[in-house]
């Protein structure tokens, strides 16, 4: 079964300025919580490009530390960008990334469709845990940027 999350922030700043940020891969750290023990493995380039590679490592249950490799495989220079898993924790991943300039700031947009693995258990385990543990990390990152961007 696939789920979808969806997150959406308005962020005071330009389009420039903050696809800068949100597009460098060496921020992803910046914007993940402490907890998920995040690391990336592979050297990342300044800018996502289409077919880039991003090899890294997560803790997110009980410290167990799994191997996560993504690719970036649209990028659309100030407007969205999209990352799919090719190793990793889920069955599929998906995740589109979209900014749309306004009067307000930059309104930041992104759905996310993933599938867990393991069939039934996955649901199960999706229902108990997965998609809880996926919000909290949305808000983490939407609680950083508003530390970084709007206060």
């Amino acid at each position: 079964m696939l789920h979808s999350l969806k997150a959406k922030q308005l962020v005071k700043s330009d389009i420039g300025t903050v696809w800068d940020f949100i597009s460098s891969p060496r921020n992803l750290q910046t914007i993940t919580p402490d907890y998920m023990g995040f690391i990336i493995l592979s050297d990342p380039a300044e800018r996502m490009f289409p077919g880039q590679i991003i090899e890294y490592k997560v803790s997110p249950l009980m410290g167990i530390k799994l191997h996560w490799v993504t690719e970036i495989t649209h990028v659309q220079d100030k407007e969205y960008f999209v990352d799919e898993q090719r190793f990793g924790p889920y069955a599929f991943w998906h995740h589109k990334h979209f900014l749309k300039e306004t009067r307000e700031g930059v309104l930041m947009e992104d759905e996310v469709h993933y599938k867990a693995p393991m069939g039934i258990l996955g649901r199960i385990a999706n229902a108990l845990f997965i998609e809880r543990q996926l919000k909290q990390i949305f808000d983490y990152r939407f609680q950083k940027i508003e530390t970084l961007f709007n206060k």
